[in-house]
């Protein structure tokens, strides 16, 4: 099976926060479980790298747009790779052919008739002598009355224009922007409002969040958005009399899957189109706030393109919350990607984020259950059950697999370790990982049991041929929470692999009687309760 899978594209205006990164880790479990699996996965994404955010940033720091998305996509791929995230590729929406490919489609959405010229009030700031873009004006909005931005309400999730935003300032010098009379190209978005209430009727599989905001959508009624800006950065327009505006962000960034896809192609290393057939699986995995341009505006921009695959499902996740506060950026309160991919186990930070995360409703992160996640259950659990096993073999049993009979292998472990591939397989799929991991984890604390109840301590002395069963029993099952486990905590698993020399593939199999295994090393370092005090300390 072709299995697509998009991760949305961060503002490279500024690092990461854990926030951002609840709402990705779930794009790469499912592109390691679908790799196990035997799929043929394409897992792409990449740093959005135009638009108002980029531009204000540079002239906070007196810089260039340049300089601030050269900064930051660097530090986004270097953080991704210390989290073992493994996208097939992780592209900027200012490389070269993302710009070529974009101003293809656009060019070819117009030609099909779903790009248009519109006359258009914009707001225009005297002080600055510029056109204002959407996030550049600031104001409150009239459905919540709180603050809110020109293109959307963070609060309400309303898709805005700038003119209606009430008590309109400029971001920039704060100065009340006047309204001028332009014209601009217009994504005709209202002309699929009956395709897109269909297309939300086949999609059961979408998390609540996306259905609902969806819906909400389409029940107010689709309005055609304008998609060029007269902004100093981005992608040229390619329409003849508008090649002196740039391309509207919203428009270019998720066209970036399609473009990924199409760059891979050219190198040579997929089909592009198999991933976009109508018997290829998607996901697309981003946070809430980036609902309405993966359920309406891409499949939208797919139909005024071309006859490719809508995406199939949303993993959209709720919001995360620091020490049960919102994150700040500018008051720092935020745990920032860099500085804990420096400080702790990849492992560690993953398995809090996909065990405790935003799954369906808003979660919180907090150093306490940082900790204690850590110390109990990737630790207390999971790393005692490897640890303690492959001691025991390595001191009574010379590192080698015990030879057992067949029939003294536990059925009961057997059948509940086979059940647990399908159980947790069709888990992912659904991407319910909060409820996969449990699972699993499930399964490792009765081994424990299992492990306790036996004694191997005493039947070493005792019986040495009862040892070897309930030893082998141990090593076969962590063989298995090792391949299980291998989306979720990569760092840990993969070492696993290489101590028992065996492969990954999704599927139960038994450890090898007589084999060895390499001498292991300690999984989980336990974390000193101390640092949650530091962490604290570091906040605001």
């Amino acid at each position: 099976m072709f299995v697509l899978i998009g991760g949305a594209w961060p503002y490279a205006n500024g690092s990461m926060h854990l926030g951002h990164l609840a709402g990705l880790l779930p794009g790469d479990v499912l592109a390691r479980y679908h790799r196990q699996k035997g799929d043929q996965v394409l897992y792409v994404s990449g740093s959005d790298c135009h638009g108002t955010p980029i531009i204000l940033k540079a002239k906070e720091e007196n810089s260039t747009p340049q300089e601030i998305t050269d900064k930051f996509h660097a530090e986004f791929c270097e953080c991704f790779k210390k989290l073992g995230f493994s996208y097939d590729l992780y592209n900027r929406t200012d490389d070269p052919f993302h710009c070529k490919k974009v101003q293809e489609i656009i060019a070819e959405i117009y030609k099909n008739g779903y790009i248009e010229e519109k006359e258009v009030k914009e707001l225009y700031c005297e002080s600055c002598k510029m056109a204002l873009a959407d996030r550049f004006v600031e104001g409150r909005c009239p459905v919540c009355r709180k603050a809110a931005r020109g293109d959307q309400c963070d609060h309400c999730g309303t898709m805005l224009d700038p003119l209606d935003l009430e008590n309109r300032k400029c971001k920039i010098c704060s100065s009340e922007p006047i309204e001028k009379t332009d014209k601009q190209l217009f994504f005709k978005l209202s002309e699929f409002q009956e395709k897109l209430e269909e297309y939300l009727r086949t999609r059961v599989n979408w998390r609540k969040n996306s259905l609902s905001m969806t819906e909400r959508y389409l029940k107010e009624g689709l309005i055609d958005r304008a998609i060029s800006r007269d902004i100093p950065w981005g992608i040229d327009v390619p329409i003849e009399g508008f090649e002196d505006k740039k391309i509207y962000v919203w428009f270019d960034a998720v066209l970036g899957y399609l473009t990924c896809s199409m760059k891979l192609s050219e190198e040579g290393k997929v089909d592009w189109r198999a991933f976009w057939s109508q018997d290829a699986k998607s996901y697309f995995v981003h946070g809430k706030d980036n609902i309405p341009f993966h359920s309406l505006i891409l499949p939208a921009q797919l139909m005024a393109f071309s006859d490719l695959k809508l995406p199939e499902q949303l993993v959209s996740s709720e919001y995360l919350t620091l020490e049960n506060k919102k994150f700040s950026t500018s008051q720092n309160w935020a745990v920032w990607v860099p500085d804990v991919v420096e400080k702790y186990n990849p492992d560690a930070i993953r398995y809090f984020l996909l065990a405790n995360g935003p799954e369906k409703k808003d979660a919180d992160f907090s150093w306490r259950e940082f900790v204690n996640s850590n110390n109990t259950e990737l630790l207390g659990d999971y790393g005692n059950l490897v640890n303690r096993t492959l001691v025991f073999l390595k001191n009574n049993f010379d590192s080698i697999t015990p030879s057992i009979a067949d029939e003294d292998i536990d059925s009961n472990i057997e059948n509940d370790l086979i059940a647990l591939f399908s159980d947790v397989g069709a888990l992912i799929e659904k991407a319910e990982l909060k409820l996969a991991i449990s699972e699993i984890f499930s399964c490792i604390r009765k081994i424990n049991k299992y492990f306790d109840a036996e004694k191997p301590w005493s039947t070493i002395k005792e019986d040495k041929k009862v040892c070897a069963v309930t030893i082998y029993n141990c090593i076969n099952a962590i063989k298995s929470f090792a391949i299980l486990l291998n989306p979720f905590v990569p760092f840990s698993s993969k070492k696993i692999f290489d101590w028992f020399d065996c492969s990954n593939s999704w599927k139960y199999s038994r450890v090898d009687m007589g084999k060895s295994i390499k001498e292991p090393q300690i999984l989980f370092e336990r974390l000193d309760k101390k640092i949650i005090d530091e962490e604290l300390a570091n906040l605001g």
